[in-house]
């Protein structure tokens, strides 16, 4: 993400009442994101910190970010998704209303920038389990708050300075960019029939690119991507040519799964078995992996804020300031090259993994089968935004189903095979 020097033309859409909009750090299809400054740093602005992040866009194209202040509105309260302060309608250079959303700073960058450093080694085992763990207890908490992200990718996630005492942990993952979430359930049947997802193609789980399914679990398969990427340093998928349609035909057909490399610890591999499973049904959900031992045990940090009390969005009322709109999905070049010391995990062990979920639930009747909602495409960047906030327990409703997803006891366990 290129960062503009200072001086350039950075404040073509004005500054807010009590803060000057500073350098471009981020830009997409949404808009423009600018580092923010307080006017008056002696003065106590108890609800603005003195760095914010401004994502901007002129009001006629600003759908996607008055989206995602509806979204942050009713999910609020969790250390590990962004923070939102507010929003705020200036006057741009030439005269057109400006839409802005006043959002975190996360000065660690991207989770996406932190793998590009690394390279092909990919990140230490322990920095992953931390900051997994991180992105599982946001998604646990938009789960149960009866939402689904949509669009977990690396881009998505922002490192925030850890500020704990006592810390081993230099940043902290937090969950941003929640402009392509929605409602869990919540589609027309016409919605339904349209061949739409949401998100980027690379991170999208079978169900969404051959039945146009995306709930719950799909975040779940998106993790497991994102997992994946950051101890290997390379895409969950690899592949020779530029060329999204193949990725999408290899989630879409057949039983192929994302490679995992035998290097990896026994505790990654059953981790990431466990997202990578083809049918959402037996998908663990982020409450169950929470639990696993990949993720379970780790130390939490200290000095933490707690999460602020929140109410189950399926029985509050909330307004859709604007019509979602229809944006393009974007496909990304990268170099994936292949690697010879990976391993695919065959199309047995997904079968023997599956037989057993299924003979689970059937004997204690938990089974259930529930429709499936089809969504709208498009594709959101990533923006840098967040603060110093870290929590070791988040505290979420236990009233609201967190996903479509057969509710299975924590201390469940699938035997997993290399």
């Amino acid at each position: 993400m290129e960062i503009k020097k200072e001086g350039e033309s950075v404040n073509e859409f004005g500054d807010g009442v009590a803060w000057y909009r500073g350098a471009m750090v981020g830009k997409g299809s949404f808009g423009c994101v600018y580092l923010a400054t307080l006017k008056n740093q002696k003065l106590n602005y108890s609800y603005f910190p003195s760095v914010m992040a401004v994502k901007s866009a002129e009001v006629s194209n600003s759908g996607s970010i008055q989206k995602e202040r509806e979204v942050l509105n009713n999910i609020k309260g969790c250390p590990y998704i962004i923070r939102c302060f507010g929003d705020e309608t200036t006057t741009g250079k030439n005269g057109a209303m400006v839409y802005n959303l006043l959002l975190e700073y996360g000065s660690g960058g991207t989770l996406a920038q932190r793998i590009d450093k690394f390279g092909c080694k990919g990140l230490s085992e322990f920095e992953v389990r931390n900051h997994t763990r991180s992105m599982l207890r946001g998604l646990n908490y938009i789960h149960t708050i009866g939402y689904v992200h949509c669009d977990m990718k690396p881009d998505n996630v922002l490192l925030v300075p850890n500020y704990s005492k006592g810390s081993s942990t230099e940043f902290n993952a937090k969950i941003g960019d929640l402009g392509l979430a929605k409602r869990e359930k919540n589609q027309s049947k016409k919605r339904r029939l349209e061949p739409y997802w949401r998100g980027t193609p690379m991170y999208l789980s079978p169900e969404a690119v051959s039945d146009n399914v995306q709930e719950c679990p799909a975040d779940i398969w998106a993790l497991g991507c994102i997992v994946l990427e950051m101890l290997t340093g390379k895409p969950p998928w690899d592949r020779e040519e530029d060329n999204a349609e193949d990725v999408l035909t290899k989630i879409g057909g057949g039983h192929e799964m994302p490679r995992i490399p035998d290097n990896l610890s026994k505790e990654a591999k059953d981790f990431l078995k466990c997202c990578f499973v083809r049918n959402p049904r037996y998908r663990w959900t982020a409450e169950m992996l929470l639990t696993h031992p990949f993720v379970d045990g780790l130390i939490d940090d200290e000095g933490v804020e707690q999460p602020q009390e929140v109410e189950d969005i399926n029985v509050i009322d909330s307004i859709l300031l604007v019509t979602e709109s229809d944006d393009e999905f974007a496909y990304y070049s990268e170099d994936w090259s292949k690697d010879d010391s990976s391993g695919y995990w065959s199309e047995e062990d997904y079968e023997d993994i599956e037989d057993e979920m299924a003979s689970y639930f059937a004997e204690e009747g938990l089974f259930k089968v529930e429709k499936s909602i089809t969504v709208i495409s498009s594709t959101i960047d990533s923006i840098g935004g967040s603060d110093h906030i870290n929590d070791p327990s988040v505290e979420v409703p236990s009233g609201s189903p967190s996903n479509n997803s057969p509710k299975c006891p924590l201390s469940f366990t699938i035997p997993a095979g290399v």
